[in-house]
């Protein structure tokens, strides 16, 4: 989480975001490369996974066929959320964007067990 400390963090919604990649968690885990996609499921580095745990704050949307398909419209959707985002953190006092960071880094990695 070190690249990840600021107030906000977007990701595109085809990215993946881990130190590690999934192939490299499998030869750890279970010594066999080849189970690289059971490994990013249980990894959680997709977009969607990460901004359902409240790590990541936003997804920004990518052109049909992803960003590389048309990275003019990628380009113009991570200006647009850049700037809609910075906006919204300019708006705030030091001490709003302190608290606000504080509490999502406190929220990260609670959980709660059924019992």
């Amino acid at each position: 989480m070190a690249i990840g400390v600021g107030d906000r963090l977007l990701m595109f919604e085809h990215a993946v975001y881990s130190v590690a990649p999934p192939e490299a968690c499998a030869a750890i885990l279970w010594r066999d490369a080849q189970k690289a996609p059971q490994a990013a499921e249980a990894l959680k580095i997709t977009a969607r996974d990460l901004l359902k745990l409240g790590i990541i704050d936003e997804i920004v949307p990518e052109p049909v066929g992803a960003a590389h398909s048309n990275p003019v419209e990628a380009a113009e959707n991570l200006k647009a959320a850049l700037l809609r985002n910075l906006a919204e953190v300019q708006a705030l006092s030091s001490s709003e964007r302190r608290e606000l960071r504080y509490q999502k880094f406190r929220r990260m990695g609670v959980f709660s067990e059924a019992v």
